[in-house]
């Protein structure tokens, strides 16, 4: 009922295999993914509420540009700290009315009564200004610009890091990462590229692009690859091997990792295994729920535990996790 399988706290089967194309060395792959840490994070509080104790600053903070203006919420336990940080990322399901950074902020208000400042940003996607490229327009524009969006968000993400450390008491040793969907993905990247965070966890995401697009056999991926022919695919995959978590997850090695997984993703026992052996690090566990997309509160109450015990937080109040909306 709760968990269909855990427990694979080392890699039990070898590697499968990698993706198709030859990408660049990993330090150029990653190095995509720099930006000037040196540059103003420009932080502007829009407004501040109050949970209890807990105080929730709506605000915005430059991201890797000077007109990228990340919106964001940060949640400020009572006290002086020091304490640990967690970084949120929303999935992006369409329709969902929490397609954006309120998708954690229950979860983010009841953590910090256990001692953790949460930074909550939206991704590009679903900030007033963006504008959707057509994938039946021009196939190609629409897979470079979900690539751009995919680099502007792990950029802001390493950003929010360092808004994390400029303040707020918060302890530069006790630092998370908590994704979902397509925040997973990009969090498989930051795994790699950002050192100062150590603990991930990453939820009913997909790791490996090229292999997930030249497998389909309907769906967006299907229709894409068809569109697109052959050649294409094959520059696509030349050219932007720096968004594909498939060349980041073997250079996690040092992290400490919780993917979970959802069945009604069509998610295999056999699969995950398969995913999990694929990241590097050796401090990792695997969880697969009977559970939809949005995963469930077994799922909530099993990564606030192991974030508990990682960032060596205060004695959870698990009543309110509990009591948190199903996710839709």
């Amino acid at each position: 009922m709760r968990i269909l399988h855990i427990i694979f706290l080392c890699a039990l089967l070898p590697a499968a295999g990698v993706a198709q194309s030859s990408p660049a060395p990993f330090d150029q792959l990653a190095g995509h993914f720099d930006y000037p840490r040196a540059a103003s994070l420009n932080f502007d509080e829009r407004g501040v509420q109050m949970r209890g104790k807990v105080l929730i600053i709506n605000l915005t903070y430059t991201g890797g540009s000077d007109d990228d203006h990340v919106p964001a919420y940060l949640v400020l336990p009572h006290g002086n700290g020091p304490f640990a940080g967690i970084l949120w990322g929303h999935w992006m399901m369409k329709g969902s009315p929490l397609r954006n950074r309120d998708e954690f902020l229950d979860e983010a208000v009841a953590l910090a009564r256990s001692g953790v400042v949460s930074l909550l940003i939206d991704a590009p996607m679903v900030r007033p200004d963006y504008e959707a490229k057509s994938l039946d327009e021009d196939p190609m524009e629409w897979a470079i610009q979900s690539s751009e969006d995919e680099r502007r968000q792990v950029v802001d993400l390493r950003r929010g890091v360092d808004l994390l450390l400029s303040g707020h008491h918060v302890d530069p040793h006790r630092l998370a990462y908590v994704g979902h969907s397509f925040d997973a993905h990009a969090g498989a990247i930051l795994a790699a590229v950002e050192k100062r965070i150590q603990c991930f966890v990453l939820m009913a995401g997909t790791y490996n692009d090229e292999e997930d697009v030249r497998d389909a056999k309907d769906g967006t991926f299907f229709k894409w690859r068809k569109q697109m022919g052959p050649e294409k695919v094959d520059q696509y995959f030349s050219d932007y091997a720096w968004d594909d978590p498939a060349h980041f997850i073997s250079h996690t090695d040092g992290k400490t990792i919780l993917l979970q997984f959802a069945s009604g993703d069509g998610v295999t026992e056999a699969k995950a295994r398969d995913t999990f052996a694929r990241f590097s690090t050796k401090d990792k566990l695997m969880q697969l729920y009977h559970a939809s997309h949005a995963l469930n509160s077994a799922a909530r109450l099993d990564r606030d535990r192991w974030l508990q015990q990682h960032l060596k937080l205060k004695k959870l109040d698990e009543d309110p996790l509990r009591r948190i909306p199903q996710l839709k």
